[in-house]
């Protein structure tokens, strides 16, 4: 069995599974990764610290008596709303309240002399920006709503810490923009001719350029070609160095990537590939040293026909998700049912299809019912364009890459398409919920990246797995507790305009007595800049609690999260509210659902 290295266009059965590159045209970031300044928010209330000695700091009557007198004073509206873990009284002066209103109430409580100390209840803010890596913008399957992963979102809580993902490929061409993050890795090649290195298998997974210099050289219908470069290009998108002011951002961006080189002159070798597995897991192969840092990812975005999947391959993989290790494949490129194609048809793996900026089945991709799930794999052309021609680099998979045409010369970037592109991804994405989880499985891994996937906003004839993988969701879904209790929910969309306020109702019955101290409200809002939003639950009594302030400088898309309310002082039945206000133009969405766990 060999897997052929060369950059094959996408009606290509075999092969690395990556199209022809292209040159990138500038594109300008989207309103929702521009940076805004810090809003300068209204204070509605102020948290009122009684002397030790006054009755009003042991007793929530006397606190609220003692509200209702400097309402009275002020002419303010002022309401006692809680007491604080520490002792403080919290009183609210209401969402109409202007700076001299907050300066009078404050300056009342301060003549007072049983009170010790009265200070405003300011807003703090999410210090997450999108990152400074001069090419983010370029990079639309990060996190553009429709056709993206959701990734950005997911950085609150993982970026791949503690995580080395293998990536069995053409090898490393060194580039700045992933130096620092490449561990040592090992070249599996055997043959010496194949590997151009002048000898077999060694320590130095250096690409060496899998160019082909005449049309069949590589057997009948092969093509001449440059090298492709293809493993640097994987690597990036599962790893590139974030944050640096220069080129693009990795999935997993403080994730290890660790370079194994199979494929060179005319593909690679399913024996060579199947120690790579091995070795790249953890796992003993003859004569060669243990691997000091073993993967918990693999990326193999490679493959070949193959009616089913070979023992070689299959032995090996099983070994690999023994010792822990996920694994995941591209699913192909040749418009056709993936099930004809090995690695992909092999079980233990995670196959990925690929899919397009606007959501679709990319026209190349294969498909069919072995695919576990999709992930943007981009497209350079369309499917009626000529093939081998680049007309929409600007919807491609943008990273790492050289621009040698044989052998190594100076770094560059550019768009790719393909499956290839796709599957680093999912990996990026395996390592991220490894960090965050590090007693994940890759059973578990798998299951949770299938279950939160979302479905494709486009169109796919022929299978595309469970949708296209959502980061965010899926790190919280393994993140997060799930609630214990009976669980009220609507799944009933419902479309968030610009500059509008909108709400979602949940009847809740057959409860007796008050809601919990620790009410969970899960939301799911998809929106386009998420710090446009205020979000309320609003009681059956209307009382308004928040849940999530607006935030000009939080660019992240949507709002995945469970909040822990105290409605302790509300009766259960009724009718609850998720109350939902955009502040700001631009960008919309919709409340995709929202729960009650009581």
């Amino acid at each position: 069995m060999v897997a052929s290295a060369a950059i094959l266009g996408a009606a290509a059965t075999t092969g690395a599974f990556a199209a022809a590159p292209g040159a990138a045209t500038p594109k300008p970031a989207p309103a929702s990764q521009t940076m805004r300044a810090l809003p300068s928010a209204p204070v509605e209330k102020v948290i009122v610290t009684y002397k030790s000695q006054a009755a009003e700091a042991g007793s929530n009557t006397a606190a609220k008596s003692d509200t209702a007198e400097k309402a009275a004073k002020t002419g303010e509206t002022l309401s006692f709303e809680r007491r604080l873990a520490g002792g403080g009284a919290l009183v609210d002066l209401g969402d109409s309240a202007t700076k001299q209103d907050l300066t009078e109430v404050m300056d009342a409580f301060r003549a007072d002399p049983s009170v010790a100390s009265v200070e405003p209840d300011i807003r703090a803010y999410a210090m997450a920006a999108a990152p400074n890596d001069t090419d983010y913008a370029k990079q639309w399957d990060l996190f553009e709503p429709t056709g993206g992963m959701n990734v950005p979102a997911a950085w609150d809580k993982t970026t791949g810490s503690g995580v080395t993902v293998a990536v069995i490929d053409t090898g490393y061409a060194a580039h700045s923009d992933l130096a620092t993050n490449v561990v040592s890795g090992y070249d599996f090649i055997s043959t010496s001719a194949d590997a151009r290195d002048g000898n077999g298998r060694d320590a130095d997974p250096k690409d060496e350029g899998d160019w082909n210099a005449t049309d069949g050289e590589c057997g009948t219908g092969s093509k001449a070609s440059n090298s492709s470069w293809h493993g640097t290009h994987v690597a990036g998108t599962i790893g590139a160095v974030t944050n640096n002011t220069k080129g693009i951002a990795g999935i997993a961006y403080n994730a290890k990537i660790q370079p194994v080189r199979v494929l060179g002159k005319c593909g690679g070798s399913s024996s060579d590939i199947a120690d790579a597995i091995t070795w790249a897991s953890g796992g003993t192969v003859p004569g060669i040293p243990v691997n000091a840092n073993p993967a918990k990812v693999i990326n193999m975005s490679l493959g070949g026909a193959s009616a089913s999947c070979p023992s070689v391959y299959q032995t090996a993989i099983n070994g690999a998700v023994s010792r822990g290790t996920t694994v995941v494949v591209a699913a192909g490129n040749s418009n056709a049912n993936a099930s004809g194609f090995t690695p992909a048809n092999c079980a233990n793996v995670i196959n990925v299809a690929s899919t397009s900026r606007e959501g679709n089945r990319s026209y190349y991709s294969n498909f069919g019912t072995i695919v576990d799930v999709s992930a943007p794999g981009g497209e350079t052309r369309r499917a009626t364009d000529t093939p081998g021609t680049v007309t929409t680099p600007e919807n491609g998979i943008y990273s790492t890459l050289n621009s040698g045409t044989t052998t190594q010369s100076a770094e560059n970037y550019k768009p790719y398409q393909g499956t290839s592109m796709a599957a680093p991804h999912i990996a990026g994405l395996a390592a991220l919920l490894k960090s965050a989880k590090s007693t994940l499985t890759p059973a578990e891994i798998e299951s949770a990246i299938k279950a939160n996937a979302r479905p494709l906003p486009g169109t796919c004839t022929g299978g595309c797995g469970t949708g296209i993988a959502d980061s965010a969701k899926t790190v919280d879904a393994v993140t997060t507790t799930p609630p214990v209790g009976t669980v009220f929910t609507n799944a009933t969309d419902v479309t968030i305009s610009d500059n509008a306020t909108v709400s979602s109702s949940i009847a809740v019955t057959g409860r007796t007595g008050n809601a919990p101290a620790a009410l969970k409200v899960g939301v799911d809002i998809k929106h386009t800049w998420r710090g446009d939003l205020v979000v309320d639950l609003v009681a059956p009594d209307g009382t308004v609690r928040n849940l999530k302030a607006s935030s000009s400088s939080d660019s992240a898309d949507n709002v995945v999260a469970t909040y822990t309310v105290d409605a302790s002082s509300e009766v259960a039945n009724g009718t609850w509210k998720l109350q939902v206000r955009d502040v700001a133009s631009g960008d919309t969405g919709y409340i995709d659902s929202w729960n009650l766990t009581f």
